[in-house]
């Protein structure tokens, strides 16, 4: 074969049909990436958009723990005799805080406050105000702690804030609430998702 080559025009027609083929495989690679990235977008606008700020915020302002060990007087409410018991106690008392960001009234309807230990979490209900108002008469020594109860139930108007002192109990040990794992605070919004709020402080024990 020599190695001047004429191409015939038949070879002409076929590689021109190549290049054809080829530049428009090109322009389809293109328009493919094109319209994935026009996609992408958006999807991303539609959940950015889909996103809204939480109907509520918060912060334990401060925590108190109490451990104390407790005997029973051996009296029922009736004043009759019974077997006087013994247990370790802890008690907690956190400042507070819940603000209201959204359009529209929040109702919350419970707090509780989540320790968590070796064995799991363990949860206690912040107690009522005749039971946050009894605490004190009964532990005197907490009185510097005997600040604005914070309502377990209460209606939030838009742009409201409450703050105020939450009391829980705990049956542990000292040595128990020492090795915790964990602490938080979960604050039950009625027809909205829980807050849960963690101290950014130290506790202070009492």
């Amino acid at each position: 074969m020599s190695l001047l080559h004429y191409e015939t025009q038949e070879e002409v027609d076929d590689a021109a049909r190549g290049e054809e083929l080829t530049k428009g495989s090109s322009h389809l690679v293109w328009a493919s990436i094109a319209a994935v990235v026009v996609v992408s977008a958006a999807i991303a606008a539609y959940f950015i958009a889909g996103e809204k700020p939480p109907v509520a915020t918060g912060e334990i302002v401060q925590v108190w723990a109490h451990p104390r060990h407790v005997q029973t007087s051996g009296l029922d409410a009736n004043g009759e005799a019974k077997a006087s018991e013994h247990f370790d106690q802890v008690l907690v008392i956190a400042q507070v805080k819940l603000h209201n960001q959204s359009s529209h009234p929040i109702v919350l309807h419970n707090i509780s406050t989540d320790v968590t230990l070796e064995d799991g979490v363990h949860s206690s209900y912040a107690a009522t105000k005749g039971g946050y108002e009894s605490i004190f008469i009964v532990y005197p020594e907490l009185a510097d702690l005997h600040g604005k109860y914070l309502p377990t139930e209460l209606a939030l108007d838009p742009g409201q804030t409450a703050e105020g002192n939450i009391i829980s109990a705990f049956r542990m040990t000292k040595e128990q609430w020492d090795a915790r794992k964990g602490l938080s605070f979960t604050l039950g919004l009625r027809y909205q998702p829980s807050l849960v709020l963690a101290p950014h402080t130290a506790v202070i024990e009492k």
